[in-house]
């Protein structure tokens, strides 16, 4: 499973990174985040321990959200360094998603 990335945890996981970061901000009740929540699974599942792929839930962790002025969802934000580098609003098939985070290896 994807990793949850929280308010509380934002820093340690994202900002302190030595690797690619990838972050899904979604919301249980959005019916796009459901369609991309399965392909960010895949990728979990595919970088493994090449890059993090995490998940915020907006509705739970507003101060991320609002940190990154994330008003649309499902929007992607990508990291390296602990910066914001790459982004992608709305759904993307998945070759979108990896050729950006294969971008960052």
């Amino acid at each position: 499973m994807a990793v949850q990335i929280t308010d509380a945890n934002f820093d340690e996981l994202v900002k302190n990174s030595n690797k690619p970061v990838m972050i899904d901000f979604w919301a249980e009740w959005c019916g796009p985040c459901k369609m991309i929540g399965p392909l960010v699974e895949e990728l979990h599942n595919e970088y493994g321990d090449k890059a993090v792929i995490g998940k915020v839930d907006v509705d739970n962790n507003p101060q991320v959200s609002v940190n990154f002025g994330i008003r649309n969802i499902p929007t992607i934000l990508f990291f390296k360094n602990g910066e914001v580098v790459d982004k992608h609003v709305g759904v993307a098939p998945k070759n979108v998603l990896a050729a950006k985070l294969n971008a960052l290896l």
